[in-house]
């Protein structure tokens, strides 16, 4: 095996090229085999109790009862945090990505790595440049204006949308829509799986308790739990702050229990989700050169192939960081069992065996993949920064309880 080279990534990304490059890599339990992990949780379709997602695959010639531990969007959300690092850090050359950055007055801000719909996200929209809406700023319609025929506007102002893709779905006509060239997941293959179908597995239960060292149990009347309300409410949520104002109302001369503001010791229920014990885990990537064969720069064959190039060495340099940061989510502790089994696509059903991506090989890859796409396409790909200045409306009646 051999490391991937630039060659093979500039190969793959002409016509007639490698269809994907792969990365599956065996994960086990950090506690062993009897350790448990928590998959990801999701609200049932029926109603709105948390539940995990149980489906069948093929493992091994047979049909499998799995779990998702991560899927796709967390991966990928996962790929961008650590690309945010390295630009925080100014790691070259990641820090070299161009990027859209929403400022509020207050201080907070977010790149098109960080928001949820990217290039397209409504705290860009929202925003201003230079005192007019964004929306009508050069650089932004022509990103909003770009198609896959042409998408250099975006290379050089939010790439990320191209990789992890983006869809422009607010806007009435001209809608961008952009695949992800990366996709990725984790499941877990059941230590059960004597189930009849999956409608015949149940979630497992756990619970937890709070114990107060100081007053087991504590009671107030309304007016005394509205008193504790007024000292605290302005740290507290709209919904909580709403909650334990009912329940005030409710107790009048009565007593009501203070646990809402967290007081009083609460004892062992078992209504939460359990953890799933599987007898295998697999983490898989796909990067898919075909996806990014359907874009062009307006740089010719070669400059397009530079292009691409460029963007297919951007994800890696991102997933090598991922995949090395194997911090999912509380009782979800993973480690690697194996080395990953990295594959490029040589078509006709052939593979070439690769090396694992490494942080380094990667870095290297992207810095002559951003020299390349500099000289053939002329790409501008330098770290600028598309500064937006968020409209204060959004942060004025922001609350931190979620819609759902």
């Amino acid at each position: 095996m051999t490391a991937l080279s630039f060659d093979q990534l500039l190969a793959a990304c002409r016509p007639g090229g490698a269809a994907t490059l792969t990365s599956v890599t065996e994960l086990a339990s950090a506690e062993g085999p009897h350790g448990g992990v928590a998959p990801a949780r999701f609200v049932s379709a029926h109603g709105s109790n948390p539940t995990f997602c149980y489906e069948q695959r093929f493992i091994n010639g047979n049909v499998a009862y799995c779990v998702l531990i991560d899927g796709k969007a967390s991966q990928l959300n996962r790929v961008e945090d650590e690309i945010v690092k390295a630009v925080n850090d100014g790691i070259e050359p990641l820090s070299l990505t161009p990027r859209v950055v929403v400022r509020y007055a207050d201080g907070t801000a977010a790149s098109d790595l960080q928001l949820p719909h990217r290039l397209y996200d409504g705290h860009i929209r929202s925003g201003h440049v230079d005192g007019k809406s964004v929306t009508v700023h050069p650089s932004y319609r022509a990103a909003r204006d770009a198609t896959p025929a042409d998408a250099r506007p975006i290379l050089e102002l939010a790439p990320a949308s191209l990789v992890f893709g983006g869809w422009d779905s607010t806007r009435k006509a001209r809608q961008g829509r952009y695949r992800s060239a990366l996709t990725g997941e984790i499941i877990g293959q059941l230590a059960d799986q004597s189930a009849e179908g999956l409608d015949s597995i149940q979630n497992p239960k756990r619970g937890g308790a709070r114990t107060d060292a100081i007053a087991a149990s504590v009671r107030l009347t309304g007016t005394q739990l509205e008193q504790l309300l007024v000292d605290q409410e302005a740290e507290l949520s709209t919904k909580l702050a709403t909650k334990i104002r009912d329940e005030a109302k409710k107790a009048k001369n009565g007593r009501t229990s203070a646990s809402t503001l967290g007081l009083g010791s609460i004892p062992p229920s078992l209504d939460s989700l359990g953890l799933v014990s599987c007898q295998r885990i697999i983490r898989s990537h796909v990067l898919s050169f075909a996806a990014l064969r359907q874009l062009r720069f307006g740089a010719g064959p070669d400059g397009d192939a530079a292009c691409r190039a460029l963007l297919a060495a951007f994800a890696l340099a991102g997933l090598a960081r991922a995949d090395a940061e194997l911090n999912l989510r509380a009782n979800c502790n993973l480690r690697e069992a194996s080395e990953p089994v990295t594959q490029l696509d040589a078509r006709y059903g052939t593979v070439v065996e690769l090396e694992p991506i490494a942080v380094g090989n990667a870095d290297d890859l992207l810095s002559e993949a951003i020299d390349r796409a500099r000289t053939l396409a002329g790409i501008r790909w330098e770290g600028q920064v598309f500064e937006v200045t968020g409209n204060e409306l959004v942060v004025d009646n922001a609350d931190a309880d979620s819609e759902s």
